[in-house]
């Protein structure tokens, strides 16, 4: 977190999201943002405008050193072992 930042709670409980934070995270007038709650505090994070595209790639090197063959024989060799025991 680059600085504390506050904002109040208005009668309606509606608050207003502070200019640095607009700022870096490019959030617009009109923006959805997603509200997660954990251990006690509230989590504001910009909805993306397609999961899909979010999520694409997410983890990618995991799979660096896999191939499609390599996972075949494993999943081969575990069924075989099972059978054997």
């Amino acid at each position: 977190m680059t600085e504390n930042l506050s904002v109040k709670v208005s009668k309606r409980y509606q608050i207003a999201v502070p200019q640095l934070a607009r700022q870096q995270l490019n959030i617009q007038s009109g923006d959805r943002l997603l509200v997660d709650i954990q251990d006690g505090m509230i989590i504001l994070i910009p909805k993306p405008a397609s999961y899909t595209r979010h999520l694409a790639g997410l983890h990618k090197s995991i799979w660096e050193d896999s191939t499609a063959q390599y996972d075949l024989d494993k999943e081969r060799n575990a069924w075989a072992d099972s059978a054997n025991a």
